[in-house]
């Protein structure tokens, strides 16, 4: 029944889902995961944590990897709007180093696909915004790493907020981009 559009952003494996709602004059229902499509589309089919946060404007989570269980990531937002941030980390990418963003929000429904091999962020853009995410693998504490949300070497263009920007202090701690080992992930 759930109908989406899997459209392609230029870097392998990184995937913006559109989801149609069915909508009536008492509100609407909408699938979010399908499987089967899913699968046809390159998504992989299977997930073992889901995750939801609530943040306020100007917050500013990642960029987030994990090293040796790399979580592949379904993610949305079911209220507010964020922008959100994938760059890819795969060293023998042909992609390496690009990153990709779009705006998440309840409004649009739309859904991105961040496969094992990036870092992930999103910076809140509204007063507030539940994010939640779907992933391929279990968090493991100590396996983390990232990268600098504002490094020059990356170029990240993230939008104004009329707030300060808010950054958790390990994450105002990452290295740059030329600084991170990536050896990790060259099974990409």
């Amino acid at each position: 029944m759930g109908k989406f559009q899997f459209l392609e952003t230029g870097i392998r494996g990184l995937t913006v889902i559109e989801t149609i709602p069915f909508g009536d004059a008492r509100g609407y229902f909408m699938e979010t995961w399908q499987e089967k499509q899913f699968c046809e589309a390159g998504i992989p089919g299977h997930f073992v944590q889901d995750n939801q946060s609530r943040s306020t404007k100007g917050v500013l989570r990642g960029l987030h990897f994990q090293k040796e269980h790399p979580q592949g990531k379904l993610v949305r937002v079911i209220s507010g709007e964020v922008y959100d941030v994938a760059v890819d980390c795969r060293p023998k990418s042909e992609t390496f180093g690009r990153w990709y963003g779009i705006v998440l929000s309840a409004e649009n429904k739309k859904q991105f696909y961040i496969p094992e091999g990036f870092a992930h962020g999103f910076l809140v853009l509204s007063e507030t915004a539940e994010f939640c995410y779907k992933c391929t693998d279990f968090y493991t504490p100590g396996d983390e790493g990232g990268i600098l949300w504002n490094d020059p070497d990356v170029g990240i263009e993230w939008p104004a907020v009329d707030a300060e920007i808010l950054l958790s202090e390990k994450d105002g701690r990452h290295s740059g981009f030329k600084e991170t080992d990536f050896s990790f992930f060259e099974r990409w």
